[in-house]
Formats: structure tokens, sequence, C-alpha cells
């Protein structure tokens, strides 16, 4: 049945559509922080933050058929939900960042992102590290190290050496803040001279796709007084840890002490309807709106903002931001107590962890693939992440529970005493 459903795949949706695990999981139901596949297996999903507040949450699963069933269309027309949820959403952030669009995915908001910092400043150059992932469109697609772009990268992209918590940038732990910090200054005077000129700095605030590494909560003020310096934009991705994964409030770059012009977000958004959005400060809103013709169809319509609305009403009802940091740490400290020689760090914020496994010294991906399988294949769904590929990364749904934790790490640690 697999073998069948994945030949009918490759015949309509073409070569290299990308699957998790050697033997693709075929899911059929999804509740909680359970799914179920098409033989009646269950699993422990470590992984997926898209269902944010729990695969088919019933809150949730309850405001999007009724919205369904009442009106569905765009925002050339007035709506209450949109307004409704925007002025919901807005209050959660730092004072200036008060007005937003709405998109379908993060790959559109960040695209957004990069034409605000554009409309700005009239420059184009952007800056990344060179070890992220912000989405698939043409113009977040060059700045992911993974797939270099056919031709190369646009002249008007710069990439700094990500953060790293085994190799540190410059070298030194204790200096990495400024020399991150001094790397981001290189390449906007690099921009400045090509002409391009400098328009803004993209980064999440948890460096994810980097690793997780671990860093000091001042870690990024060098960067921001850079690139403020500069005039440009600072541009926080919070589609991976936004609304409250990291457990210590609603943004990544709050915990930082951050002040970014713009926020993206995307992913956990609507528990899994797609759903995204740009927040900006009003001074940049207007210059994007004034510098570009910009309507998305479906972003924002009734039933997405009552699927983001609902959302936002279970991470207030059920506490998850504290289940999440209470949770995360309880895990965290258990993941941390497993004993194998090419552990080399555990490390992470919330309910978002990372293991980095090394042997004598170097990255092991064959390690980190082998335990991300023997999981798989013993009731747990997990992923990696890094360089290298050889960090695991574990971000459950926000609803995880201790029980959960246990039930993860005594997974992890058999997988660990088989290899």
């Amino acid at each position: 049945m697999t073998n069948d459903l994945i030949d009918r795949r490759q015949a309509v949706l073409g070569p290299n559509v990308p699957t998790f695990y050697d033997n693709p999981v075929h899911l059929v139901k999804g509740e909680g922080v359970w799914v179920w596949d098409a033989n009646g297996h269950k699993y422990l999903d470590c992984y997926n933050n898209v269902p944010h507040v729990g695969h088919c949450h019933p809150h949730v699963v309850s405001a999007i058929s009724a919205q369904a069933g009442t009106l569905n269309t765009h925002t050339r027309y007035l709506h209450d939900g949109i307004i409704n949820y925007a002025e919901r959403l807005i209050a959660k952030f730092h004072k200036g960042l008060d007005q937003l669009i709405m998109v379908c995915s993060g790959s559109e908001a960040n695209d957004i992102a990069l034409r605000m910092a554009q409309a700005v400043t009239g420059k184009t150059g952007i800056i990344s590290t060179d070890n992220t992932y912000h989405g698939n469109t043409m113009a977040v697609s060059q700045l992911s190290s993974r797939k270099p772009p056919i031709g190369g990268y646009a002249a008007n992209i710069r990439h700094v050496p990500a953060p790293d918590t085994l190799r540190p940038v410059g070298g030194n732990a204790k200096t990495q803040a400024q020399a991150f910090a001094q790397e981001i200054q290189k390449a906007i005077n690099d921009l400045e001279v090509s002409g391009h000129g400098f328009s803004g700095f993209l980064f999440c605030p948890t460096f994810a796709n980097e690793g997780l590494p671990d860093l000091p909560k001042d870690f990024m003020k060098p960067a921001e007084k850079v690139v403020h310096a500069a005039g440009g934009v600072l541009i926080s991705d919070e589609v991976q840890p936004g609304f409250g994964r990291t457990g210590d409030s609603w943004w990544g770059y709050e915990w930082l002490g951050l002040s970014p012009d713009v926020v993206t977000l995307g992913k956990p958004m609507a528990n899994g309807h797609p759903v995204a959005a740009v927040v900006a400060r009003e001074s940049v809103m207007s210059e994007f709106r004034n510098a570009f013709g910009y309507f998305n169809t479906f972003g924002g319509n009734p039933v997405s903002c009552a699927a983001a609305s609902a959302t936002l009403d279970v991470i207030e009802e059920d506490d998850l931001i504290a289940n999440s940091k209470i949770v995360g740490h309880g895990f965290l400290e258990r993941l941390q107590a497993i004993k194998h020689g090419s552990i080399a760090s555990v490390r992470g914020r919330g309910l978002f962890i990372a293991l980095e496994l090394e042997t004598d010294g170097i990255a092991d991906e064959v390690l980190a693939a082998t335990i991300v399988e023997y999981a798989r294949n013993n009731g747990m769904l997990m992923g990696r992440t890094g360089r290298n590929r050889n960090i695991l990364k574990l971000r459950p749904p926000m609803p995880f529970s201790i029980q959960n934790a246990r039930e993860a790490t005594n997974t992890l640690t058999a997988a660990f005493k088989s290899f």
C-alpha cells in the first residue's frame, strides 16, 4: 500500500518531492500530540510545530467549520474577523509593532519583509546567516545555503557565519556576539561599496535551522546596534519560535531583548490552516504600501482569521506558554541525563530542543539519521537540522506533557543504547 502510494505520488507530483524517513509514514489521523498511520500504528509527535495547540484541536476545528459555513471571501470586502484578530495579535507585541499584513505562508511573509526593507531604505542588499532557511520564494530562497540557486547567489545577497555552540564565530564563545556583529558590519560595508547598499538583516531569534545554538540573552545586542546604525531594517523570523514555543514569552526576539522593525509569522499561527503574517512598525508599513501595490487573495480571509483566533484562544486558555517552559525544562534535564559518547551537546529553550552528535570531534550525520529512523520505527517522530544534519531536532506540539517527555526520553535512551 505504501509503495503504491509513493509511486502514485511521484507520478503526479514529480521526482524528489521530499518525505521523512527511509520508510515514509502514511498518516491518516491526528489527535493532540499523537498521530496514527494507515496500519493503525501510533506515534508520539516530537517534531511538528504546525499543529501548535495539538493535532485537530476541537476548538480550532469548530471555528473553521462554523466560519466556512457562514462566509469566506477576501479582504477587498470588509469583515470583522481580520480586524478583531489583528487588534488582538498586535497587542502581544512591543510598542511600535502596530500594523500587519496577513498572508498564507512564512515564505510569503519573509518575501514581503525583504521588500519592506527595500522600501524603507531605497537599497536592495540583504544579509542572513550562511546556514539558514527562510522560505521558498525566489527572493528568500537566495538566503538558503542548502540548495544554492541556479546561476549562483544574487549580487545583492551576503551571508555571514552562523552562530555555533561548539565552533563559535571568531573561535571564542565569550566573544562570539561581537565577532558575529563584526561579520555583519563587514557584509554591510561590502554591500555599500558594491552599489547595492544595505537594506536589512533577516534572522531567526533561536537560529533554529542553524542548529539552535546555546546563546546568551545579550547575544544579538551588538548585531542590532550595527544594523540600526547603518540604517538597516531588523527582521525577526518567528515562524519557528513564535507563539510561545520557547516558554519565555510570545516571541523569540523578546528573550533576546531586541526591538525588531519587522516580525514574520507562519507555521503555528492557525494550527495547520495556511496562515502567516508580517507585523511591522507603522512607518515601515507605510513605506511598503506606497512602494508596492500588494494584495493577497487568500491572506486574511474569514476562515483563516477564525482559525488563527481560535488558536490564540487555546494558547491563552490552556496556558501553553507556561506549559512549554515547565515541560521543556523537565524534558531538557531528562535528555541531558542520557549518556553516549557521541552526544556533544544537549540544549534548548521551552519545547524546542537540540541534541548535537559528534564522533571523534566530527559531525555524525549517520548516527543522527540512525537515531531518527530508530525513533520512527518505535513510535516517535523527530527530525534533524544543522549545517551537517547531525543535530536531532525536537519541536513537539505545545500541549506536550511531562508524561510525553518521559516517553520520548525512554525512546531516545533505548536508541542510543542500540548504537
